[in-house]
C-alpha cells in the first residue's frame, strides 16, 4: 500500500521512550482502516459477556467491500455500520465468521471510498520487527516482542499468535501493518504476558493473517469455513495444575445440559489425564465431528466422576440474524 509504504519511522524524542514514532499526518483511511459498530439482538447469547452494543475496528481488503475484523464483534449482530475518518457512515453485512480463528468477514452494502491493503506473510514477521497497530481512533507504532501460541479460555487456541508491545487501547480489529504497509494480523486481546507466559509485559495478541488465506474463498462463498466442524461443548475454564477449573458454562450449551457446571474439575478425557487446556482443546477436537459424545472425567469433592457431554456446532448455538 504507497501510502504506507513511504512512512518514516522515526527515532524516540526522549531517552525512556521505548516505542518509535510515526508522523502524525497518515489517516487511519489512508491504512485502510475503517470504525466498526454492531449491535446484537436483544436476545443474543453472547450479550452477557459481550455486551449488546460493540466497536471496534475493520480493515477493508479488497475493492468490492470486504472488511475483515475480529469475530467477537460481529457475533449475533442485526445491525452493522462503517464509518470512515470523516464520519460518513456506511451500511453493512456479515459474510461469515469463523470459530477456528477468530475472525470475522463483513461486507459494506454501498461502497467505501478507502483503498484496500495489501495482504502480508504474517509467517515472516520476527521478534523486533517495528510495526504499526492501526485502529478506528488512530496509529500507534509498536514492536513484535513474541509469537507462539495462544490458548484462550472459551475453547480456543492458536498454535502461533502475534504479540506485539507497548499496549494499546481499541485493539479489537485493529490492523497489524508491517513497515512495508502490508496486512500482518488482526487485533483480538490485551494481554499481560505479551514477550512470554509468566513475563509482566503488557501488550496485545493479533491472530495472524495466514490462518485467513486457507479459509477466506469458503468464507465469501459460504459464510464459513466447509471442513466439518470441530466438538464445541461451552466450557470456559482456568488451568490449574494441568487440570481445568471450570468457570461459567454456556447457558443452554451442551455442558450445561450434561450437568457440567461451574467449580467443576475437568481432569480427563475418557480415562486420560490432562496435561493443560491446550493438551484439551487438542484431544477434544480429535473425538470426531461436532456432535460426537465426549466422556469427561470430572473431580467433584474427593470423587471422580464420569459425564458425557453430546458436544455442538458453536456456529449452531448463536442466534443468527440478518443484518444490514
Amino acid at each position: 500500500m504507497g501510502a504506507l509504504a513511504t512512512l518514516t519511522i522515526i527515532a524516540p524524542a526522549r531517552a525512556q521512550d521505548t516505542a518509535p514514532r510515526a508522523k502524525p499526518e497518515i489517516s487511519v483511511d489512508a491504512l485502510s482502516v475503517v470504525r466498526v459498530r454492531a449491535q446484537a439482538s436483544a436476545d443474543a447469547r453472547s450479550g452477557r459477556t459481550l455486551g449488546r452494543n460493540r466497536e471496534g475496528t475493520g480493515v477493508v481488503i479488497d475493492s468490492t467491500g470486504l472488511v475483515l475484523t475480529i469475530g467477537y464483534l460481529i457475533t449475533e449482530a442485526e445491525k452493522i455500520e462503517l464509518s470512515t475518518a470523516d464520519g460518513k457512515v456506511y451500511p453493512a453485512t456479515v459474510v461469515g465468521f469463523d470459530n477456528a480463528t477468530g475472525l470475522g468477514l463483513l461486507k459494506a452494502l454501498v461502497p467505501v471510498p478507502v483503498k484496500p491493503i495489501d495482504m502480508g506473510l504474517s509467517s515472516e514477521a520476527k521478534e523486533r520487527d517495528m510495526v504499526l497497530i492501526v485502529g478506528f481512533d488512530g496509529v500507534a507504532p509498536a514492536y513484535v516482542v513474541s509469537k507462539r501460541q495462544f490458548v484462550g479460555y472459551w475453547e480456543y487456541l492458536l498454535d502461533e499468535a502475534i504479540y506485539t508491545a507497548p499496549a494499546t487501547v481499541n485493539w479489537q480489529g485493529a490492523a497489524l501493518i508491517s513497515r512495508e504497509g502490508k496486512l500482518l494480523g488482526i487485533g483480538s486481546l490485551a494481554v499481560g504476558n505479551a514477550i512470554a507466559a509468566g513475563a509482566t509485559v503488557p501488550g496485545n495478541m493479533f491472530v495472524p493473517i495466514d490462518v485467513l488465506k486457507p479459509v477466506i474463498g469458503d468464507f465469501i462463498a459460504n459464510g464459513r469455513s466447509t471442513t466439518q466442524p470441530r466438538p464445541w461443548l461451552g466450557v470456559t475454564s482456568q488451568e490449574v495444575g494441568g487440570n481445568l477449573l471450570v468457570t461459567p458454562v454456556s447457558p443452554e450449551g451442551p455442558a450445561e445440559a450434561a450437568g457440567l457446571k461451574a467449580g467443576d474439575i475437568i481432569v480427563g478425557i475418557a480415562g486420560e489425564g490432562l496435561k493443560g487446556q491446550a493438551d484439551f482443546y487438542t484431544r477434544l477436537w480429535k473425538t470426531g465431528n461436532a456432535g460426537v459424545e465426549v466422556a469427561l472425567d470430572v473431580l467433584r469433592g474427593n470423587r471422580v466422576e464420569n459425564l458425557k457431554v453430546k458436544s455442538a456446532d458453536r456456529n449452531n448455538y448463536f442466534r443468527a440474524r440478518a443484518t444490514y
